[in-house]
């Protein structure tokens, strides 16, 4: 973990007890060379001090974390960062229809010289103490459901058929992520809930929002910056009342729309390419597009948004 890391979390607020039992799980558990490159260097840093205290001292203490929570709350971000924190290697698995025991345990394939094993993200992550965070585990399958519980459970073990049993690594943590009500998604039955702390994400706070933008635009002018803030909370309003759907609401697509408009794009075609064209509905595009107009003129330019 960075200097710079180290010192955003002070920032937050976080007590140094807690940080010196993160440097203390980053000491006894230092990640090999190998795997090295798979600790993740964030583009965002997750602001919010219960969430981090929270999530920091399950993991720390042997917990795997279900993050639960509507759109554009950070999940998949904190997941990220608290592997980056925790000096962690990360393997992603997003959960649909095609994702099966073998591709989250590994299979048989041929070398060209020999069948060999080749192992999948799940038994990488338990093998080497990594963080596997699991994107959209309720979209998850019976099949690939049923290969978790006897990880996430206190036997934290891995059988393969026709190979040996593998221990999992004490490092390696399994962070869930999971949105109600999206198409195919379901209700987590009871067993497989009991193997996490469950961590419900609020709406990012105004001013965890001004310390995103100050961080990742700090040349950004602040009438500016103040209007793609309240663009923000003005989608999210639309949403939460069924005007349009999450789609919009969508605080990465905000961040790429700005770095766009630095490269020359203007402000009305960036939040085009990245906030209104995620809507399929012509209808409800022309009301995103509305909201927008309301609040960011369509002709800024990199001269007009920084400084």
């Amino acid at each position: 973990m960075s200097e710079d890391t180290m010192e955003l979390l002070r920032g937050e607020g976080i007590e140094e007890s807690l940080l010196r039992d993160v440097e203390h799980f980053r000491n006894k558990y230092a990640s090999s060379d190998e795997y090295a490159r798979r600790i993740p260097k964030p583009d965002y840093f997750y602001y919010g001090k219960a969430i981090w205290k929270k999530a920091l001292a399950a993991l720390l203490e042997g917990e795997n974390l279900l993050l639960t929570g509507p759109k554009a709350t950070g999940k998949n971000v904190l997941a990220e960062n608290l592997a980056a924190v925790l000096g962690r290697p990360e393997w992603n698995v997003s959960f649909h229809i095609n994702v099966d025991a073998s591709y989250l345990i590994g299979a048989d394939t041929y070398n060209g010289k020999e069948v060999i094993f080749r192992p999948g993200p799940i038994t990488l992550s338990a093998e080497n103490g990594g963080f596997a965070v699991l994107d959209e585990i309720n979209m998850a399958k019976n099949e690939a459901l049923a290969v978790l519980h006897s990880i996430l459970d206190y036997r934290r073990v891995i059988d393969l058929p026709g190979y040996s049993r593998i221990d999992v690594h004490p490092a390696a943590r399994f962070i869930g992520t999971m949105n109600y009500g999206y198409a195919g998604t379901r209700e987590l039955n009871e067993a497989l809930c009991s193997r996490f702390a469950i961590l419900e994400m609020p709406t990012i706070s105004e001013e965890n929002l001004q310390k995103l933008f100050d961080h990742a635009f700090p040349d950004m002018k602040e009438e500016i910056r103040g209007q793609f803030m309240r663009l923000f909370y003005d989608l999210l309003k639309k949403a939460e009342h069924a005007d349009i759907s999450e789609r919009a609401v969508d605080l990465r697509g905000l961040l790429d729309a700005i770095r766009l408009i630095r490269h020359g794009i203007t402000s009305g075609e960036a939040l085009e390419m990245t906030i209104t064209n995620k809507s399929f509905d012509t209808y409800e595009r022309k009301l995103i597009s509305d909201v927008i107009a309301a609040r960011i003129p369509q002709d800024l330019t990199a001269a007009d948004v920084f400084e």
